[in-house]
C-alpha cells in the first residue's frame, strides 16, 4: 500500500483503547487526547459509537481495543473473534461514514517469528489464536485506505513477571516507550499503510532487565501452555524514515 508523508501534523485523536496500558501512557504524554471509557464507547456496539461522535468530533481514531491475553483468547476464541476481527469491522465502517483517518494498533505475532527482522510486507503466518485475531482485523483495515496499519509491542514500564524467555526474541519495549514512538507517527499527517514501531532486538529476558527486573529467572518457550514464536523482531527502517522527516516540520 503506497504512503505518502506530508509535512503537517494531524489533531482530533480518539483513542479507544479501554484502561489499557498504551492507552494510559498516551494520555500522560499528550493529555489533550481524548479516551472514553468502555461504558462509553464500545466497539461492539456501532450505534453506541455513532452517538458518540454526534456530541464530538476527530478526524483520526486510534484503536488499541483488543483481546490481547494468547491464552484468554485460546480460552475464548469466539470472544476474541468479536471483539478483535468484529469490532474492529464496526470501527471502520464508523470511521467510513465519517471520514476519519483509522490508526490500527496490531502485533508483531502476525510473523512466524522463524526469522526477525521483519520487514512490512514480509510473509504473515501468525501462531497462536490471539495473533490470527489479530490479523483477522488487519485484513478489514487494509481494505480501508484511510488507515495506518502499526505492528508493535510493548511491556508494563517495570517488567511484571519473575520469569522472562531467554529463547524469545522481540523489539519490544516499555510502553512509555513505543507510545512516544506512535504518538510521533501517528502526529504526521499522510501517512497509511503498514509501519513496525519498536527498538532493538533483543531477548525477553533482556528487556526484562533493561526494564528493571534484575533478578528475573529463566523462562523457555516449551515450558508455557500457548505457542510462542521465536523471533517476531520489527526492521524499523521505514519508522525511522517518518520520524526523519517529521523532524523537518
Amino acid at each position: 500500500m503506497p504512503m505518502e508523508t506530508v509535512k503537517q501534523k494531524t489533531n482530533k485523536i480518539l483513542i479507544i483503547g479501554g484502561s489499557g496500558l498504551l492507552r494510559t501512557a498516551l494520555l500522560r504524554l499528550d493529555p489533550s487526547l481524548t479516551a472514553p471509557s468502555h461504558n462509553e464507547f464500545d466497539i461492539n456496539d456501532l450505534n453506541m459509537m455513532r452517538d458518540y461522535f454526534r456530541r464530538k468530533e476527530f478526524d483520526t481514531l486510534l484503536l488499541a481495543a483488543a483481546l490481547t491475553s494468547p491464552p484468554a483468547v485460546d480460552k475464548d476464541p469466539v470472544e476474541a473473534m468479536r471483539t478483535n476481527i468484529g469490532g474492529t469491522v464496526n470501527v471502520i465502517q464508523l470511521c467510513d461514514e465519517l471520514n476519519l483517518k483509522l490508526v490500527y494498533i496490531s502485533t508483531d505475532y502476525v510473523f512466524s517469528g522463524e526469522k526477525g527482522d521483519y520487514k512490512e510486507h514480509d510473509e504473515l503466518l501468525p501462531q497462536n489464536l490471539y495473533a490470527w485475531s489479530k490479523l483477522g482485523g488487519e485484513c478489514a483495515v487494509r481494505m480501508y485506505s484511510n488507515s495506518l496499519i502499526i505492528r508493535t509491542s510493548f511491556s508494563e514500564n517495570i517488567f511484571p513477571f519473575e520469569k522472562a524467555f531467554v529463547d524469545q526474541f522481540t523489539s519490544r519495549d516499555s510502553v512509555n516507550t513505543i507510545a512516544k514512538l506512535i504518538l510521533s507517527v501517528v502526529n504526521v499527517a499522510g501517512v497509511t499503510g503498514l509501519v513496525h514501531i519498536g527498538t532493538e532486538r533483543k531477548s525477553v529476558k533482556d528487556l526484562a532487565i533493561k526494564l528493571g527486573k534484575t533478578e528475573v529467572q529463566d523462562l523457555k518457550r516449551d515450558e508455557v501452555s500457548f505457542r510462542v514464536p521465536h523471533d517476531t523482531s520489527l526492521n524499523q527502517n521505514r519508522m525511522n524514515e517518518i520520524l526523519k522527516e517529521a523532524e523537518g516540520i
